[in-house]
Parts: structure tokens; C-alpha cells; sequence
């Protein structure tokens, strides 16, 4: 059996997430402390207790998703777990591409949770509310939403953010075009094309200055080669020179989070399970819809740790 873990992405955070991490485990608690010293802020009182609204800001919800991951890796490392010897791979959706990183060695938590609220802000900031948009198509292949893509982009800025497989891709870029490809979509047999309620068009071009900021960050925190490959978004593919992984890094903001290759990738290597480390289960429900040979299971509760460490340690 090969495994993977992998690490969810922004849209899995719910309030109280990892609230019983660390009401159960010392190690958990401390990734949580140390992420609130980081940031000069009680961000665990808003994972924990919310209010919502707050914890969904993009430069809230980032730190927030990575430190909940963290802490289940804490706690599996505490109880024997070593990733090297254990894991094949990790990667990350989106944001948790960071969250992998920092499992495997990349980046210090600390570091870690700096650079993921200089990304949210950074994302924020690139573009005025209401210039862009982000949508979901349902129920198209990839190749006629590139097509359909294409057309809009006639009347501007319109590409995949990201492709997740399961018949689901979100687009992104400036809001005219994106409606525009909404039209092209449903006219071409989606499914569903619906506008979502986001704050920024994140994974498209107009992301370039947050692109900026990223490299800039990137060159000033320490880096360390993974302890084991990690799957870049960009590239679907594996990677272990650090240099390379922070290039990466800043691609991945203007740049497509290729899940479905990844977890085809996975496939065609002998992978036949998927840990998803963190909150939610949107990873896992992903990989059943993209490939049946691959078994996702998450891990977020005190109880999901009891079991993944009978498996992972016999």
C-alpha cells in the first residue's frame, strides 16, 4: 500500500474546526499558540468561536486551514507516525500546497503561517471588489471549458483557476468574461454554471501583484528541501528542490490547481490511498469522483486519528 497525504484548500473551514484537537492534545494546542504568536493575533479564538464571516476573510481562512492540518500532523507525528518512512508524497489544494510543505519539512509553522496571510492579503488586494469573478461549471470536460474559456476571453481576462475533477472546474478572471463563459458553457451542455460568492479571482491573471508579493515573501523566509516529494499544483507532478517548489509557489497564484491530473498522477503511480489531513472531506469526496482506484479518507477528529494510526502503524 502507497499512501499520500493530502491538504485541504479554502472553502473546507468551518468554526470550531480543530477545537477537539485541542481540547485533546498538548501537541495541538502548541501549533495553535504558535500560529497565534506568529500573527500577533488571537486567530484560534475565531477558529474556534468564529464569528464566521471572519474566519471565511481569505487572509483568516489560510493560516486558519494550515493550522488545523498542522495540528493532525502533530499529533500523528507525536504518536509514532514518521512521515518520511510512512509517506510517499504530499500535496496540498491550493493554499495546502503550504500545509503540505510545512508537513514535510519546507517551511517552519511559524514561517508558514506569515506567508499564507501575506498571500490572503496579497490575493485580496490584487483586485477591486466586484471587477472579478470566479464560476463553477459542472458537467463539462476540461477541453470544451478551454474552449469556452478562450471565446470569453475576446472580451477579457478568463482561465481555469482550477480543475478538481469529478466533472467540476472553476474558472476565473475579470467578471464580463466570466459570465460570458457562464453563457457558452450552459449553451455547450454544462450541467451548472454558476457564479460563486468570492472575494477575488484567485488562480487567474489578475493575480500578478499577489504573485509579486509571494516571491518577495518566499525569498525572505528559510527554506529546506521536503522530506518527501510534494505534488505541485502547477505541475501535477512531483517535486523536491526547494528552489524549484518556491518558483512554484509564486505560479500557482496566477496559475492552475491541477487536482484531477494530480490524483490521476497518483493513480498511475501505485498510490492507493489518499490521507486528507485537515478539515472537511471535499479532498477525499474528490478523489472518489476521479478515480475509483484511489481511496481518500479523512483525518480531523480525535477519533479519525485512532483510526489512521491503526492502519498507518499496524
Amino acid at each position: 500500500m502507497t499512501i499520500a497525504f493530502t491538504f485541504p484548500g479554502q472553502g473546507s473551514q468551518t468554526v470550531s474546526m480543530g477545537k477537539d484537537l485541542a481540547d485533546n492534545f498538548a501537541e495541538a494546542r502548541a501549533v495553535f499558540e504558535e500560529v497565534d504568536e506568529a500573527l500577533g493575533e488571537k486567530l484560534s479564538d475565531i477558529i474556534f468561536n468564529g464569528p464566521e464571516d471572519k474566519l471565511t476573510l481569505t487572509a483568516n481562512a489560510q493560516p486558519a486551514l494550515m493550522a488545523v492540518s498542522i495540528a493532525v500532523m502533530r499529533v500523528l507525528q507525536a504518536r509514532g507516525l514518521d512521515l518520511k518512512n510512512k509517506v510517499a508524497y504530499v500535496a496540498g489544494h491550493s493554499l495546502g500546497e503550504y500545509s503540505a510543505l510545512c508537513a514535510a519539512g519546507t517551511f517552519s509553522l511559524a514561517d508558514t503561517a506569515r506567508l499564507l496571510r501575506v498571500r490572503g492579503n496579497a490575493m485580496q488586494a490584487a483586485v477591486p471588489v466586484g471587477v472579478g469573478a470566479m464560476a463553477a461549471i459542472i458537467g463539462l470536460e476540461h477541453t470544451d471549458v478551454v474552449t469556452v474559456c478562450a471565446e470569453a476571453s475576446a472580451i477579457g481576462a478568463c482561465q481555469i483557476a482550477n480543475d478538481n475533477g469529478g466533472g467540476q472546474i472553476v474558472i476565473s478572471g475579470e467578471k464580463a468574461p466570466v459570465e460570458k463563459a457562464t453563457e457558452l458553457a450552459t449553451a455547450k451542455g454544462a450541467k451548472r454554471a454558476i457564479l460563486l460568492p468570492v472575494s477575488a479571482p484567485f488562480h487567474s491573471s489578475l493575480m500578478a501583484p499577489a504573485a509579486e508579493a509571494m516571491r518577495a515573501a518566499l525569498a525572505e523566509v528559510a527554506k529546506s528541501d521536503p522530506v518527501v516529494p510534494v505534488i505541485a499544483n502547477v505541475r501535477a507532478a512531483p517535486v523536491t528542490d526547494v528552489a524549484t517548489i518556491a518558483d512554484l509557489l509564486v505560479e500557482q497564484v496566477t496559475g492552475q490547481v491541477r487536482w484531477r491530473e494530480t490524483v490521476g498522477w497518483f493513480a498511475a503511480n501505485n498510490v492507493t490511498t489518499l490521507y486528507e489531513i485537515g478539515a472537511g472531506k471535499v479532498l477525499t469526496g474528490l478523489a472518489r469522483r476521479i478515480n475509483k482506484s484511489v481511496t481518500g479518507i479523512a483525518v480531523n477528529s480525535t477519533a479519525d486519528i485512532d483510526a489512521a494510526l491503526a492502519s498507518l502503524l499496524g
